[in-house]
C-alpha cells in the first residue's frame, strides 16, 4: 500500500507541473496574439510602408548594328514627409508659398487647391504626400528642389525623391509599333511599367531586369535609405531591323500615302534566306498626318482579302496537282464571264478583253476571268482538293511571330455554311479569304527561297552587358512547299509580270524584279464591298536571278483616281528595291576595303560618356593604370601613356552640354537632363550637334544630332 501511495503521489506531482506548464504556454500564446498584437501590427506596417522596391534599368532595344532604338532615361516623382521635424518647424510660414510654386509650375490646379491638399495631409501626419502630378525630368527636379520647405533638402525639408525610368526612342517614330511601348496600368497596374505591345511586350522577361529592395529608416528625424538587395538591370535585345533600310522603307511609304491620301499603309522588307525582317513600316492617318499607330503588317486591322497577289497561290496549287501548265491556253473572251449567278470582270474589260491567252499571259495580265476559269475547270468537281492544297502550303495557320496580336488567316472550306456555289471562283483570285501582309510575304519569300518557307523573325540576339545570352536562328516552317518544278514555273511567272505585265513599270537598268500586283475591293462587313474603296498591293523579291530580299507593300483606300496595285503600291516597291540595292552594293564594297582589325584593341585618345561605362570598357580591354574618381555621372577619359585618366564633366545649368564623341544613349541622357529634346540621325557616335556647346537655350528646344 505504501508503495502504491508513493507512486500515485509522484504521478500527481508530475501532472501538476504539466498543468502549470500548459497554463504558462496558453498565457504566452494569448499574450503574443492579443496583448502584443498592436506592437506586431505596427512593426508589419512599418516594414510595408518603408520597404521600397528599387527599379532596375530596363534593357535597350537595338538595331542589327547595335544602334539604340529604345532606351531608358531617368524620370522623377517628388513626395514630402509632412511629419518630419524640420517640416513642422516651418510649415505654417511656408506652406502657402509652396502651394503657389506648385500651382505655377504644374498649372494643373490653383494655389488654393494645393493649399487644401497640403493642409489636410499635414493634419493627418502624411509621411509621403505626392507633390508631382506627373513624372519630371532632371532639369525640372533641380527647379523643384528650390521650392519653399523643399529647399531645405531631404532631411530639413522632408523631400523624398523617387526615380522611375522613362522610355525614349532616339530615332523618333521609326518602327515604333514594332518596337512597342510600356503600360503602367496593364494587368491591374500592380506591376508598374511593363512591356505591353511589340517587342517591349514580347521580350518583357529579358528587358525588365529584377527589382532590388531598399529600406527607409527615420534616424533622429532624418530619413535614411539603405539598399538591402541590389537590382539586376535588364538585358539588351538586338533586333534584325536595319536603321538605314527602315528609313528608306518608311520614307517611301509615307510619300505615297500623302500623295494618294490613303487611310493606312504597310511595307515589310525581309531577307530571303534567313527570314530576318530588315524593315517594317506601319503608317496610319492620325491628327491630319501619318504616324505608326497600329501594326498593320501582322495585326487584325491589316488582315484583308489579298486580291490578285493570291493568284500565284491558286496557280501553284493547280500546277502542283498536275492540272495545268503555264503554256495551257484559256479563252478569257471580252474580260466578262458570268459564272452561275454572278459576273466576274477583268480590270480592263472596258477595252474589249484579251481573248485566248496562255496561263503565263493570264497571270501577267492579272486576268480575274482567266484565273477563275483555270481553277473552276480544275477543281469544280472536288473543291476540297484546292483548299487542302492551300492548307498543305501551311497558309491556314498563323506564323507565330513573337509579337502578339497576329491576325488569323481565313479560308472557307467546302461544306461550311458560308461556302457558296461561287466561292471557288472568287477565292481563286483573292476574295472570300483573309491574310495579313506578313503572311502573304512569307509565301512569296518561300518562292524566292526555292520552296523553303522560313519563319519571319525580328530578334537576332539577347545580350547582357555585351555577353551573348541567347541567339535566334532561322526557323524552317516548311522545307519544301512544292516540287522544284512548280517553284521554277512560279518564279518565271513572277518575272513575267515585271517584264510583260502589270508590273512592267518596275523595270530598272540594274537588276530584275519578280513580283505580282494586287488590287482588291475592301469589304465593310455586313454591307458588302464599298464602291471606290480598294486595297492596293505589290509582293515580290529582288534581284530576281539571285534573290536577297522579299518585299510587300500594301496601301489601303488610296484616293484621287489611282487605286491599282501597279500604280499605287508598285512605285513604293520600286523605290525601296532600288535604294536597298544601292545601299547593299555600297556596303559590300566597304566590306571589301575594310582594313584588318588589330589583334590588340586600342582605346581612343579621348572618350566621353558615363563614368561607369568608360571604366567597364577599359576593364574589358584590359587597360592598366586607370586613375581618377569623377564625382559626376559623366566623365572624359584621356589616354596618358599606357593608362587612362578620368576627369569630371561639369554640366553648366542653362547651357547646352557638349555631347560630341558620346554614344547615342549617353548623349540623350545628358541633353534631356539639361532640359532639351533630342532628334538623332545616323548610327555610331555624335559627330555634330545643331546647337553649339555652351550656348544658351529655351527649355524644350530640339537638338539635332548627327552620328557617324
Amino acid at each position: 500500500m505504501e508503495i502504491r501511495k508513493s507512486i500515485v503521489s509522484r504521478i500527481a506531482i508530475v501532472y501538476f507541473f504539466l498543468l502549470i506548464f500548459g497554463v504558462v504556454v496558453i498565457f504566452k500564446m494569448i499574450s503574443v496574439q492579443q496583448i502584443k498584437n498592436e506592437r506586431w501590427e505596427q512593426i508589419a506596417k512599418n516594414l510595408k510602408e518603408n520597404t521600397l522596391l528599387v527599379e532596375p534599368n530596363r534593357g535597350n532595344i537595338c538595331a542589327d548594328d547595335g544602334s539604340v532604338l529604345a532606351t531608358s532615361v531617368p524620370g522623377y516623382y517628388v513626395r514630402i514627409d509632412l511629419a518630419a521635424e524640420g517640416v513642422r518647424r516651418v510649415y505654417s510660414a511656408e506652406s502657402d508659398s509652396l502651394a503657389w510654386y506648385l500651382s505655377s509650375f504644374f498649372k494643373d490646379a490653383s494655389r488654393q487647391d494645393y493649399n487644401t491638399r497640403l493642409n489636410a495631409a499635414y493634419k493627418n501626419g502624411n509621411r509621403g504626400l505626392m507633390l508631382t502630378p506627373r513624372k519630371v525630368d532632371y532639369q525640372e527636379l533641380q527647379q523643384i528642389k528650390k521650392f519653399p520647405i523643399l529647399r531645405r533638402g531631404r532631411f530639413g525639408g522632408g523631400m523624398i525623391i523617387e526615380q522611375e525610368n522613362q522610355r525614349v526612342t532616339p530615332l523618333g517614330s521609326l518602327a515604333f509599333r514594332t518596337i512597342g511601348d510600356l503600360n503602367k496600368g496593364a494587368y491591374g497596374g500592380v506591376h508598374g511599367n511593363i512591356g505591353y505591345t511589340g517587342l517591349e511586350g514580347a521580350y518583357e522577361q529579358y528587358l525588365k531586369g529584377k527589382e532590388g529592395i531598399s529600406y527607409r529608416e527615420n534616424l533622429s528625424g532624418r530619413w535614411v535609405t539603405r539598399t538591402e538587395i541590389e537590382p539586376e538591370d535588364g538585358m539588351d535585345i538586338i533586333t534584325t531591323i536595319n536603321v538605314k533600310l527602315q528609313d528608306i522603307t518608311e520614307s517611301a511609304l509615307l510619300r505615297t500615302l500623302e500623295k494618294h491620301d490613303a487611310d493606312w499603309g504597310t511595307a515589310i522588307l525581309m531577307e530571303v534566306q534567313t527570314g530576318e525582317i530588315k524593315a517594317i513600316a506601319n503608317l496610319g492617318r492620325e491628327n491630319g498626318g501619318y504616324t505608326e499607330n497600329y501594326n498593320y503588317a501582322l495585326g487584325h486591322a491589316g488582315n484583308y482579302e489579298p486580291g490578285s497577289t493570291f493568284k500565284l497561290i491558286s496557280l501553284m496549287a493547280a500546277m502542283e496537282d498536275g492540272l495545268v501548265d503555264t503554256s495551257d491556253v484559256y479563252d478569257t473572251g471580252s474580260g466578262v464571264w458570268k459564272y452561275r449567278d454572278r459576273t466576274i470582270y477583268d480590270s480592263d474589260y472596258r477595252y474589249g478583253g484579251h481573248g485566248e491567252m496562255t496561263v503565263k499571259q493570264i497571270f501577267e495580265k492579272s486576268s480575274n476571268v482567266g484565273v477563275a476559269k483555270i481553277i473552276t475547270a480544275a477543281y469544280e468537281s472536288n473543291p476540297r482538293n484546292f483548299v487542302d492544297r492551300i492548307y498543305g502550303f501551311g497558309l491556314n495557320k498563323p506564323l507565330g511571330v513573337e509579337i502578339k496580336g497576329e491576325g488569323k488567316p481565313f479560308f472557307k472550306y467546302p461544306g461550311d455554311s458560308d461556302w457558296w456555289g461561287t466561292t471557288l471562283a472568287w477565292m481563286s483570285y483573292g476574295y472570300e479569304s483573309k491574310m495579313t501582309p506578313l503572311q502573304v510575304l512569307t509565301f512569296y519569300n518561300a518562292v524566292a527561297n526555292n520552296g523553303r518557307m522560313v519563319k519571319p523573325r525580328l530578334v537576332r540576339e539577347i545580350r547582357d552587358n555585351g555577353v551573348l545570352i541567347k541567339q535566334f536562328k532561322t526557323e524552317v516552317l516548311n522545307p519544301m512547299i512544292t516540287t522544284r518544278e512548280t517553284i521554277g514555273k512560279a518564279q518565271k511567272l513572277l518575272e513575267g509580270v515585271c517584264e510583260n505585265g502589270t508590273g512592267k513599270s518596275l523595270q530598272n537598268p540594274w537588276f530584275k524584279i519578280a513580283g505580282k500586283t494586287g488590287t482588291a475591293q475592301v469589304s465593310t462587313g455586313q454591307t458588302g464591298y464599298q464602291k471606290g474603296m480598294y486595297l492596293a498591293s505589290f509582293a515580290g523579291y529582288f534581284p530576281a536571278d539571285d534573290p536577297k530580299y522579299s518585299l510587300v507593300v500594301t496601301v489601303n483606300n488610296p484616293r484621287g483616281g489611282a487605286y491599282y496595285g501597279g500604280s499605287v503600291a508598285g512605285p513604293v516597291f520600286k523605290e525601296i528595291a532600288e535604294r536597298v540595292f544601292a545601299v547593299r552594293n555600297m556596303f559590300e564594297e566597304t566590306e571589301e576595303e575594310e582594313p584588318e582589325i588589330p589583334v590588340n584593341p586600342v582605346f581612343p585618345e579621348e572618350e566621353k560618356g558615363k563614368s561607369e561605362n568608360i571604366i567597364r570598357i577599359a576593364h574589358d580591354l584590359k587597360i592598366p593604370n586607370v586613375s581618377g574618381k569623377p564625382g559626376t555621372t559623366l566623365a572624359i577619359a584621356k589616354k596618358v601613356g599606357e593608362g587612362l585618366v578620368l576627369d569630371e564633366i561639369e554640366i553648366q545649368e542653362g547651357r547646352v552640354p557638349d555631347v560630341r564623341g558620346m554614344g547615342a544613349s549617353d548623349a540623350i541622357f545628358t541633353l534631356e537632363n539639361a532640359g532639351l529634346k533630342v532628334k538623332i540621325k545616323g548610327v555610331g557616335k555624335v559627330k555634330t550637334q545643331s546647337i553649339p556647346p555652351g550656348s544658351g537655350f529655351a527649355r524644350g528646344a530640339i537638338v539635332y544630332l548627327t552620328l557617324g
